[in-house]
């Protein structure tokens, strides 16, 4: 059984106990192994902000590490709401990266954990004009800052 396979049930079964009629499809995109649920309960399981979501993910990482030490790390998704929030959150930051442009104004994010950092950061990596910065802290949820590349 593959590591993605396990999680699947892993998942099936957690939400199976929580009393969700799911289908679970596996996804070996590019961001890497995917689980997309589908669901009429989707707003249920994706939560304020996608906060419930996380935490699933969590959990299924956290059961799969115990079984399979050297597992990758997967991906939950439901509804395809992860990739429509990214899709989203890159094209704010691109919007923005083109006022720091214009105006040479900063421009701050909302705050977001390290993988959606990441992702902004990467958008931004090969810019010539326009950076992102995270905001210094402890927190878990950091901002991130576009400036102008100073020369």
């Amino acid at each position: 059984m593959t590591p993605l396979e396990h999680a699947r049930h892993i998942l099936d079964a957690m939400l199976g106990y929580l009393g969700f009629v799911v289908q679970i499809e596996e996804d070996s995109g590019p961001e890497g192994p995917t689980l997309q649920v589908l669901t009429d309960d989707s707003d249920a399981l994706i939560g304020r902000r996608g906060e419930t979501l996380e935490d699933i993910q969590y959990l299924v990482n956290r059961i799969l590490q115990r079984h399979i030490k050297d597992a990758p790390r997967i991906r939950v998704d439901v509804e395809f709401y992860r990739s429509m929030r990214e899709d989203k959150m890159v094209a704010r930051a691109k919007e923005l990266g083109e006022r720091v442009r214009a105006t040479g104004q900063n421009a701050d994010l909302p705050p977001m954990n390290s993988y959606y950092r990441r992702l902004i950061h990467n958008v931004f990596v090969n810019d010539p004009e326009v950076m992102s910065v995270s905001q210094d802290g402890t927190a878990r949820f950091k901002r991130i800052v576009l400036k102008r590349r100073t020369s």
